[in-house]
């Protein structure tokens, strides 16, 4: 195991219970006070790594996506928030791990290929920071390339009514009817001669964009049909 994969594997099953027991109350939560409901949990990977590619919306999109699965999920933080000893063991048990703004995109890269590699789920929000309108936002490349370099499948992600939830700017969280409709994944390309071409990275994005786009306005038409 290398330096990096000893540093994200957490702190063994304590830091699982007491993940389980953190998305159990944010679960209840999302039930209650967002009417949550997710749809398509059958086409998550029943095992083994994979990447959860969801649109960007809203603050209350990194806990309502951790409903979609029983699995615990990894996602990257600002680093300076693991330099507080006790926020930074929080951080990790609920699937989160350090990466440098920045300068650092190549390590990022690192730890993320080193989360694939030990098999766990790794959400990536590959609109970048977040978006507005009902549109899919040009994509950044990250998840595709670590889709292709890891040999995992991309599962793109679709909120419904989370941008009414809390938009950009808000503090408030607001009572809306939210939905989640999670796609069919997408597998990247294999080549018999061993090597890709140029263009498998931006092809795999263009897909994972139309993808988006269809769940993203079916998790819409879903918040509709339950009023």
């Amino acid at each position: 195991m290398t330096q990096v994969q000893t540093f994200l594997v957490g702190k063994g099953f304590s830091s699982r219970v007491f993940y389980w027991l953190i998305r159990s109350l944010i679960k209840l939560f999302c039930r209650i006070y967002f009417r949550l409901r997710v749809y398509g949990r059958e086409n998550l990977p029943q095992s083994g790594a994979f990447i959860l590619a969801p649109i960007h919306r809203s603050n209350v999109d990194t806990p309502i996506v951790s409903v979609v699965t029983n699995q615990r999920l990894r996602f990257m933080g600002k680093d300076s928030l693991w330099k507080i000893k006790p926020i930074g063991a929080v951080l990790s048990a609920l699937g989160g791990f350090p990466v440098t703004r920045g300068t650092a995109d190549l390590e990022a890269l690192k730890r993320c290929l080193a989360v694939l590699s030990l098999g766990e789920p790794l959400v990536m929000f590959p609109e970048g920071t977040r978006q507005s309108g009902p549109k899919i936002h040009p994509l950044f490349d990250g998840a595709a390339y670590l889709a292709i370099k890891a040999g995992v499948p991309i599962v793109p992600v679709g909120f419904g009514g989370t941008e009414g939830v809390m938009p950009k700017g808000s503090k408030k969280i607001l009572p809306r009817r939210c939905s989640v409709v999670v796609g069919k994944a997408i597998f990247p390309p294999s080549s018999d001669a061993g090597r890709l071409p140029r263009t498998a990275t931006t092809d795999m994005t263009a897909e994972l964009s139309r993808a988006l786009q269809v769940v993203f306005d079916q998790a819409k038409l879903k918040v509709g049909q339950t009023i």
